[in-house]
């Protein structure tokens, strides 16, 4: 079974990928004219400005939910894989394929807003909302729907819980077993108050954790400051094969570098959409704005920082991806990749605190990207059913959720992120091609959010002044 699984991991996530992510984002970047640099200050403003309404909630918590789903163990977990198997270097293409995929997290949300919907008092909206409204292609959006439910719903949450089992085992001693259970039994409480307890559980914890976070980080790194030049240097060197060690290691270096960078920001996914769909905003450019800026805290800055402080440390080992398991770099002897090459990163510098705060801060990580699991999910059950079904489908979703929320705590690692590998993998597929033939009324929304600031206003909406069609609820909200 696991064999058969690789062998699709390996096949959606081959060369074609990476050229796929970087080919789409980087066309984005150019027909946007860089919109993730030059609207920056666009982003931070519009992130807190805006209310929450009955039907939709605000800006920043908008945000939180989609962040809470890009921030995640693979900022740490993912993050050392990522330089386990792809050497240092993985970490700059990691931050490529951020700065790039920002434009299509910047796309894919400015659709997500311009074809929402309201069903049963909320705002819903997604790729399979605007795969339907936009391009007519009823049959995709219904695949689409699917594959997310199955993918958020069972694939996903057990990435995250297992390694939330690891580092806690690996701190406190407790048996998978047992996280796995309070996992379960705090999910359970949470998701049954809906998107507005999601929305504030995230709000609260997301951003909270993540300062923490870098607060320690910035301590480690400023404690082995002099070695930042160096570790930036050999970053660098070991992308393009310039490093004498790790000169044979650009092919890894990108394709892992990609894969997690992928994995933890969902810059092309289509899931920062959903988030952006719930917004309450005037314009649907400002979401769009928002969860482009989520993919900078995301990488930019957490993934970033949790590799510097494993590579200043040296706390790591590189094993050849060839199926030999031999070893370029063997720091750390007998120890998997994953969580436990941050734990020791912080424990070299802070001795006794790293198992404990890693466990901690992948605790809080994980749960919060498992509640945007279930928010994902809801959205995309509310798209294939309503009435009746559609609440029973919510009830047996929940349950889904938290079985295998648990059984990803107590199952093999390697297993759980494969599963995790292949929801993405076609999750990005499906969408990415949807956003690149769907691109246009995104772009003629940012021309048009542009031109409105420009004059000094407060952008409003106005699809039909566009020519943009099936932006229903748009059009009853202008008349």
């Amino acid at each position: 079974m696991e064999h058969y699984i690789n062998q699709l991991t390996e096949f959606l996530w081959g060369p074609w990928m990476i050229y796929a992510c970087f080919g789409v984002g980087l066309l984005f970047s150019v027909l946007t004219r860089f919109v993730q640099v030059r609207l920056v200050k666009d982003m931070i403003f519009q992130m807190f400005n805006g209310e929450k309404s009955d039907a939709g909630v605000s800006s920043f918590q908008a945000f939180a939910i989609a962040l809470s789903g890009r921030v995640g163990t693979g900022n740490i977990a993912g993050t050392a894989t990522a330089i386990a198997f792809g050497g240092p270097g993985a970490v700059f293409w990691m931050c490529a394929i951020a700065f790039i995929g920002s434009a299509s997290a910047f796309v894919e949300s400015t659709l997500g807003q311009i074809y929402k919907v309201k069903q049963d008092g909320q705002y819903r909206g997604g790729p399979a909302y605007y795969i339907e409204k936009g391009l007519g292609w009823k049959w995709y959006a219904i695949l689409f729907a699917v594959i997310t439910v199955i993918a958020a719903a069972i694939l996903l949450p057990g990435v995250q819980s297992n390694t939330i089992a690891m580092g806690v085992e690996n701190a406190f001693n407790l048996k998978p077993w047992m996280t796995g259970v309070a996992i379960a039994i705090i999910l359970g409480f949470v998701i049954l108050g809906g998107v507005k307890r999601i929305a504030f559980v995230a709000e609260l914890i997301v951003p909270i954790m993540a300062i923490l976070y870098m607060f320690l980080s910035f301590v480690v790194i400023s404690i082995n400051i002099q070695d930042l030049p160096h570790i930036l240097s050999l970053i660098i060197r070991s992308a393009f094969s310039f490093d004498s060690t790790f000169g044979g290691m650009m092919g890894s270096a990108i394709a892992w570098g990609v894969k997690r960078g992928i994995y933890t920001n969902e810059a092309g996914q289509g899931t920062g959409a959903h988030a952006a769909a719930a917004a309450e905003v005037s314009h649907p450019v400002k979401q769009g704005l928002v969860q482009a800026f989520s993919i900078y805290i995301d990488t930019l800055i957490i993934c970033s920082a949790t590799a510097i402080m494993i590579l200043s440390t040296g706390m790591y080992n590189v094993q050849l991806d060839d199926g030999k398991g031999e070893f370029i770099v063997e720091n750390l002897p007998g120890m998997y990749a994953g969580p436990g090459y941050t734990q020791a990163a912080i424990d070299a510098v802070i001795p006794g605190a790293g198992a404990d705060f890693v466990a901690i801060a992948m605790f809080f990580f994980g749960f919060a990207s498992i509640m945007a699991f279930y928010y994902i999910a809801e959205v995309n059950v509310s798209y294939l059913l309503k009435g009746s079904p559609y609440k029973l489908a919510i009830i047996l979703l929940k349950v889904v959720l938290v079985f295998s929320t648990f059984s990803g705590a107590i199952r093999n690692s390697n297993l759980a992120w494969a599963l995790g590998d292949v929801g993405i993998g076609v999750m990005v597929w499906l969408n990415l091609f949807a956003i690149l033939i769907l691109s246009k009324p995104a772009l003629l929304a940012l021309k048009d959010y542009e031109a409105q600031k420009k004059k000094g206003k407060d952008p409003v909406f106005d699809p039909v002044k566009l020519g943009i069609k099936n932006a229903d609820l748009w059009t009853k909200k202008r008349k």
